[in-house]
């Protein structure tokens, strides 16, 4: 991979020299590749594996969200997603990151700081989901700089999409039979899912990519929370982003955070929006059950982390999975 980012970094800027690529690690995303380059000026260069859409789609929410929220994300140095290898280049952002901040060994410390931090996020989260769209939709570009280019869909057409490409970036198939589950979830529960509101949604609110630094400044925006990696984002039912982002702060991977820790994500967003999403709490068994796939598409990760068996994984994902269908 080494040859490919050099080989984008020269087309990006043929007039600079890399000193250094490194692997940022923490990525399971199997669709394309990050690394931190170092010219003097540290960036960060994402390569694509042959899926020009994710590049622009993020070129183009980065710059959307620059222009109309007051949310920090990377500024773009350098993207071309009709190169041979789709790339994105991107500034740092500020602060540090979310899962790395905690101020020592003391756990009740701990919870009180996560605590904070998750009340910020969910501020942030409905700041994002402040302006509604006319439509759930697939982002294919810029329309114009604070208007997206949205190919229009019925959300629960969107959210099967976004089955979709977690299967495409998956890493392990032993439970590929969960995806055609939720999908059926989805299918079965349209009429539910048919009346959501339509927002601007992360896709991917998990703590690698969210940054903590000093709220109500110019680089940190008003809650201090800047957010990287948007290629997941569309169009959809803000209730939907919420859940994710409560799934993957708080829990593990068949177990739940404490309570504290969800109420101090909604505390935030109620703050802000005045309330939950419109339908949250009956949508919600849905999005629940299409987040088990990010256990059981990833078992093989899973294993590393946890330091257990794919095959004791894969008992325990199909049985969460159950059960949160039963849920519905």
């Amino acid at each position: 991979m080494d040859a490919t980012v050099r080989t984008v970094l020269e087309e990006a800027f043929p007039d600079r020299s890399v000193d250094r690529i490194t692997a940022t690690g923490g990525s399971w995303n199997g669709a394309n590749e990050t690394v931190a380059v170092d010219d003097g000026t540290r960036a960060f260069c994402k390569v694509s594996r042959g899926d020009a859409g994710r590049i622009a789609r993020e070129r183009a929410v980065l710059r959307y969200v620059s222009e109309t929220r007051p949310i920090a994300v990377p500024p773009v140095l350098a993207a071309d997603a009709d190169a041979a290898d789709p790339y994105l280049v991107t500034a740092p952002v500020p602060g540090r990151r979310l899962d790395g901040i905690w101020p020592d060994d003391d756990a009740r410390s701990n919870l009180a700081c996560a605590e904070s931090l998750f009340r910020r996020v969910g501020r942030t989260l409905a700041t994002l989901h402040g302006e509604r769209f006319e439509s759930a939709g697939e982002i294919r570009g810029l329309a114009s700089a604070a208007d997206l280019d949205l190919d229009p869909a019925p959300w629960p057409d969107v959210l099967h999409a976004t089955v979709e490409r977690t299967r495409e970036i998956g890493t392990c198939e032993r439970l590929a039979d969960h995806y055609d589950a939720v999908h059926d979830c989805i299918e079965a529960n349209r009429g539910r899912l048919a009346g959501a509101p339509a927002a601007l949604l992360h896709g991917d609110v998990a703590g690698p990519n969210l940054f903590v630094t000093e709220p109500g400044t110019d680089e940190g925006g008003p809650d201090g929370i800047a957010a990287i990696d948007w290629e997941l984002a569309h169009v959809g039912d803000p209730a939907r982003d919420l859940v994710r982002a409560t799934d993957q702060l708080c829990n593990g991977f068949d177990g739940e955070g404490p309570d504290r820790l969800e109420s101090a994500l909604y505390e935030g967003y109620r703050a802000r929006a005045d309330g939950l999403p419109r339908g949250f709490e009956r949508r919600r068994p849905v999005y629940r059950v299409v987040r088990v796939l990010g256990r059981s598409g990833f078992l093989d990760q899973w294993a590393t982390h946890l330091d257990t068996s794919v095959e004791a994984l894969a008992d325990r994902a199909d049985a969460e999975l159950r059960a949160r269908l039963d849920a519905v």
